[in-house]
């Protein structure tokens, strides 16, 4: 993003003008052609497409591994997978889960959606957005690199060390995921960046911090939270590839290290990212919940307020994955207050989902069954959370199946139910035909009864004694006919989940056609074409309420900019009063190039070190490329 100086670029408030010539906006907005054009592309909806795209085929890939570990577990003694084959396993479908699904899904719903909610045409930084994207994809190219070759990581998504260090783990696996963990961490803080100036500066006339729609403000704390949890966790994994590949030893007893550190620095990236993750989806169910009860949400200030709070308190409950680790009693029962502290918010936003179709006209609909279930398996989730904070409960359950019953009613009725709600609700708007609601309904009902015949007989699991992470049991325990009952569920979710695939992508072809604003919604995504425009708005829409589409004033004026260049609209921080005139940087191939020059100084060093002065070389190269200024506009 860059604010020309000229005098004439000044933005004066002018309304009302000349229609803007639409065939201009689009040569000048339109990417060039073909496989450059592709790699040069920069507008925020074909990157945003782009991460929900790759998310959601590395949450398939994800799903197809979770099958074959339920099938390993069916029954005792079986042999689908052997042990080493086990651990690559459960390892690729954490570290898929967490790292290349749930935060990336949900950086590609902001990316696509916060510019077209607060009426701008792109987001701060095109470029730097499209360089996210690129790392992302050959981090997460990379980390399946190594399990199609049989040296996939195998100490779990968590990586605990000494397990994970060279002398217990001396081949590869572990290399591929601390090098790709590290790459991910720069595509994340990247879109955080990119989410957080553009909400801040590029909202339209009249939309004051007070009347952002609820998914804008989640984004929006999600996107902090990013920013102060994502370092730690780069550190840590730092840390661990110099063990590994350079002979140091932060994590080593022997060497002067401490491998509680690992823990650590782990946990408190990693409980704040199940919030980073959760609060999206609250952001996605308050959207659903108000267009299909046809009213605005019930406690909008508290809800934000609430987000806000879960954010904050997110960041002092990561010792609660510790409680068994020999850490003082007194210390750890802060950490248990916290723990069950943070349910106190999370209820309130339950609260506000209930009210607010409590005294709607709810339209029962695909998205508003998904909050449904939202709300019902996220809510069992909450309870098994506190029981968790309870330091003597965990000793008890930690480490059984009983946590991982309690994780993925969290995760999945927390992240999955509300992003199937927003993909189905926002569908239409990006391609321009509606989803079948009879296939919408039978896949909701599919993969709500699924879940549960899966996930909810594990905590009986667990309290029976099963530890997690075994590949086998013997037989006699009581364990078998609850591990057979929860594979036989977990194919019925598959098969949930590929029925709303099928739904959506059928439709491609079958749909009606949606028109503008199908479901009748009030925020400004709706207010333009489906799909929209390569520029998003002809002119930038003022508003004056918070559904500015239910608001029978209609538009707080509409303001025009430039048609001859990618002109974008920067408004005050607080209360959105236009300010200036900002001019966008078009398609390059340059952020393409160097994320291949960062890729190759990260991924390059599992091989050797050589490649960290040979990528900072062709990094430094390609960002000259990226910043050399053409004509007499400079734009970064």
């Amino acid at each position: 993003m860059a604010i020309t100086t000229a005098p004439g670029d000044a933005f004066e408030g002018s309304r009302l003008p000349d229609q803007p010539r639409t065939d201009t906006l689009h040569d000048v907005w339109s990417p060039p052609r073909g496989i450059i054009g592709w790699l040069s592309q920069v507008n925020h909806r074909a990157i945003g497409v782009r991460y929900i795209v790759t998310a959601m085929i590395f949450f398939l890939i994800a799903g197809a591994t979770a099958l074959v570990i339920r099938l390993q577990l069916a029954l005792p003694g079986l042999n689908v997978l052997s042990p080493e084959a086990y651990n690559q396993f459960f390892t690729m479908h954490g570290s898929t889960m967490m790292f290349l699904f749930a935060i990336p899904v949900m950086e590609g719903i902001g990316i696509y959606l916060v510019p077209l909610m607060i009426g701008a045409r792109d987001m701060a930084f095109p470029r730097l957005n499209a360089f996210g994207y690129f790392v992302y994809l050959i981090a997460g190219l990379t980390l399946y690199f190594s399990f199609f070759t049989g040296q996939a990581p195998d100490g779990g998504w968590f990586s605990y060390v000494p397990l994970a260090s060279k002398e217990y783990s001396p081949g590869p696996n572990i290399d591929f995921w601390a090098t790709a963990v590290t790459f991910l961490e720069i595509a994340a803080l990247v879109a955080a960046v990119e989410l957080i100036a553009t909400i801040f500066r590029m909202r339209a006339p009249g939309m004051a911090i007070h009347r952002m729609p609820p998914l804008v403000w989640a984004i929006l704390v999600m996107a902090f939270m990013i920013i102060f949890a994502m370092p730690p966790l780069m550190v840590a994994s730092v840390f661990l590839a110099l063990d590994r590949m350079a002979g140091t030893h932060f994590y080593s007893i022997a060497g002067g290290g401490d491998p509680l550190l690992w823990q650590h620095l782990f946990w408190f990236f990693g409980h704040p990212e199940v919030y980073i993750i959760f609060i999206p989806g609250l952001g996605i169910a308050a959207m659903v919940t108000a267009t299909f009860t046809r009213r605005p949400m019930v406690g909008y200030t508290p809800f934000v307020l609430s987000i806000v709070a879960i954010g904050i308190l997110s960041f002092g409950l990561w010792v609660h994955h510790m409680y068994t680790t020999g850490l003082p009693q007194l210390g750890m029962t802060f950490f248990a207050a916290a723990s069950m502290m943070i349910a106190l918010p999370s209820g309130v936003v339950i609260f506000a989902t209930i009210a607010t179709i409590w005294l709607g006209r709810p339209v029962w609909r695909t998205p508003l069954l998904y909050v449904i279930g939202f709300v019902i398996i996220f809510v069992i989730g909450g309870i098994t959370g506190v029981m968790v904070a309870a330091v003597p409960f965990d000793h008890q359950a930690h480490d059984s199946y009983f946590v991982v019953a309690h994780l993925h009613y969290v995760l999945i009725g927390g992240v999955v139910f509300p992003l199937l709600a927003g993909l189905h609700y926002w569908w239409p708007k990006i391609t321009g035909r509606m989803p079948s609601e009879r296939l919408g309904a039978w896949s909701f009902w599919l993969t709500f009864g699924g879940f549960n015949l899966t996930f909810f007989l594990m905590h009986l699991t667990g309290l029976l004694g099963m530890p997690r992470r075994v590949y086998t049991y013997p037989a006699g325990l009581g364990w078998d006919w609850l591990n057979m009952l929860s594979t036989v569920g977990s194919f019925v979710l598959g098969l949930g989940f590929l029925l709303f695939v099928a739904n959506l992508l059928g439709c491609l072809r079958t749909g009606a056609p949606a028109g503008d604003d199908p479901w009748g919604a009030g925020t400004l995504e709706w207010a333009t074409s489906s799909p929209p425009p390569q520029y998003n708005f002809a002119r930038i829409i003022g508003v004056a309420s918070r559904d500015p589409l239910w608001d029978e004033r209609g538009p707080a004026g509409l303001y025009s900019l430039r048609d001859d260049r990618r002109e974008a609209l920067g408004t005050s921080l607080l209360d959105a009063e236009a300010e200036q005139r900002l001019v966008l940087p078009g398609p390059t191939i340059w952020p393409f190039c160097l994320a291949l020059a960062v890729g190759l100084l990260f991924v390059g060093t599992i091989v050797s070190l050589w490649a960290v002065p040979i990528g900072f070389a062709l990094g430094t190269a390609a960002a000259i490329g990226w910043l050399w200024p053409i004509g007499k506009e400079h734009t970064i």
